[in-house]
Order: C-alpha cells, then structure tokens, then sequence
C-alpha cells in the first residue's frame, strides 16, 4: 500500500467546504434565537422548541425498530447526560444573546475548546503537556480581552457565556467518550428528543403563543440547525476532524456577518484582538495535537 492515508486532497477540500458551510449556516440559527428574545420569548422556550421541532422534523426518518432498540443501549445513560448538558448550554447560550452581540459572545464561547482539553486530562486520561497547557492560558486571555473585567461594566450575558462554555465542553467531551455507540444521526435525534423532554418542565411557566413572525423564525432556527449540523456530519464523513478543526473557527466570521447585517453589531478592536488570540491558541493545540497523533522521533518528546 503506498499511501498511508485514506484520505486524498480532493477529499479535505470537500470536507472543508462542508464544513464551511455548515458553519454559515448554524449562525443564522443564533440571530433567529436573538431575535426571537428580543421579542420577549424565553430562552428556556426558543430553546425547547429547538430541540422539539428537531426531534419532530427527523423523528420519520430515524423512528426505525432498530434505532429505538438502540436508544436503550450500551451509553444509553451517558447520552441521556451529554443532551442534559447540550440543553443547559443552549439555554444559556440563548439567554446571553439577549443582552449580548452574536459575536462577542461566540468569541467568549470559544473557550469551550481549551476547557476540553483540562476535561479530557481529568476525566478521559488524556496527556496533556506544558505547551498546551500554556496554549490554554494564552487562549483564557483572549477571552479576557474580550470580556475586559474592570475596564467596563461586564454584561450579564458574559456569565452565561462562560457558563455554557463548561456546559457544552462537557458535552463534546461525553461525544468522544461515546464515540462508537451507533448511528450519528441517531445521536443527532437522541440529544434533540432527550433536550426537548428536559426543557419541557419549564415550558408552561414561560409559554407564549408564537405569532407568524415568531414561527418564521423559529422555522429558519430549525432549518439553519438540521441543515447546519447535516453539513458538519457529511464534511466529517469525507475528512478527519483533527484536519477539519481550524475550520471551525469561521463560524465567528459567519457570525460576525449575521450580527452586522442583522442586528448592525460590529466587534471593537479589543474583540478582534480577542478572537485573534483564541484562534491562535486553538490553532496552536490542533498543530500540538496532529504531532502527538503521530509516531515520535527517537528522542522526541511529546507536548
């Protein structure tokens, strides 16, 4: 076999653009969150019908004896978790985008990708060296050139930012625990139905029937949301992750856009400085991580 890797040129071109393009998609789905909050709805009910018309748009495709059976499964527990833990980032993560621009809080929710990394040493044995830990810290200050704690009156939103953050880390970390148990797109609806009950609990202190435009909205919530995350799931199929990872950071250019164009919001330069260094940081630890994925040189060690 000459090549070592599966995976040609052709191949990674298709998976970043996929990826791309889900990418600029899934932020429509926040503006038409922000949107709906600023109509008075509330995150906990934007976020439960989120989840609810998820589940109900691709429960006829995924609804198949074999797939229920498999609800019940080996993780069964672990994945009833993970979606606990997407349902309380999403709620926290809408609730910020109340009082916050699109793109100062997804540049505050960009730590999530260095809390990983302290997660997957405490919980999944994960080594991680002096440069990445480095590379964390580097990243937690960008953040705080966003945030600029006792610069300015820090919004309400930030907290909730930083506390979906720890949410949704979890939730990622739980998704490589679980990597293996089943259909993708079974996991796809399993966390949808499993948001969808949680949240239900709240819905009727904070229900409000939805008006035209607020179904319009949430219509191209669900859309951005389904389409989005089918477009990230092909681009994975076509390329590895660790080749697609920087990719992910164009979702603050999309979000960026769909904050300008729909809401006239637009990052100072402390913000662009903040994003500057998290993506540099996170960069960084995907360079760090495709070495430790390969063979060591005699002599090498690794970070």
């Amino acid at each position: 076999m000459s090549n070592a890797s599966p995976h040609t040129e052709a191949d990674l071109l298709r998976g970043a653009a996929l990826l791309i393009a889900g990418f600029t998609v899934i932020p429509l789905m926040d503006g038409a969150a922000k949107e709906l909050a600023a109509l008075g709805y509330a995150p906990v009910f934007i976020a439960w019908g989120r989840f609810a018309l998820s589940a109900v748009v691709m429960s006829p495709i995924l609804l198949k004896p074999g797939n229920i059976r498999g609800m019940f499964g080996p993780g069964a527990w672990w994945q009833v978790l993970r979606a606990v833990l997407l349902a309380t980032a999403t709620v926290l993560f809408f609730s910020a985008l109340k009082t916050m621009p699109m793109a100062d809080a997804l540049a505050v929710y960009f730590i999530y990708p260095f809390l990983i990394t302290i997660m997957a040493a405490l919980f999944l044995g994960e080594r991680v060296g002096i440069r990445r830990i480095s590379a964390v810290l580097v990243g937690f200050c960008g953040s705080l050139l966003i945030v600029r704690p006792g610069f300015e009156t820090v919004p309400d939103g930030v907290y909730y930012v930083l506390a979906a953050s720890v949410c949704f880390a979890g939730f990622n970390v739980l998704t490589r625990k679980l990597s293996g148990f089943g259909d993708p797109w079974m996991t796809v609806f399993y966390q949808s139905i499993v948001g969808a009950l949680v949240l239900a609990v709240f819905v009727p202190s904070n229900w409000q029937m939805p008006d035209l435009y607020a179904m319009q909205l949430m219509g191209l919530m669900i859309f951005s949301a389904i389409i989005g995350h089918w477009l990230l799931v092909k681009a994975y199929a076509q390329a590895p992750a660790s080749l697609l990872a920087p990719f992910g950071y164009f979702e603050m250019i999309a979000a960026v856009c769909v904050g300008y164009v729909w809401f006239g919001d637009f990052p100072d330069r402390f913000t662009w400085a903040g994003i500057a260094v998290i993506v540099t940081s996170g960069i960084y630890i995907w360079i760090r991580e495709r070495k430790r994925k390969q063979p060591p040189s005699a002599g090498k060690s690794k970070a």
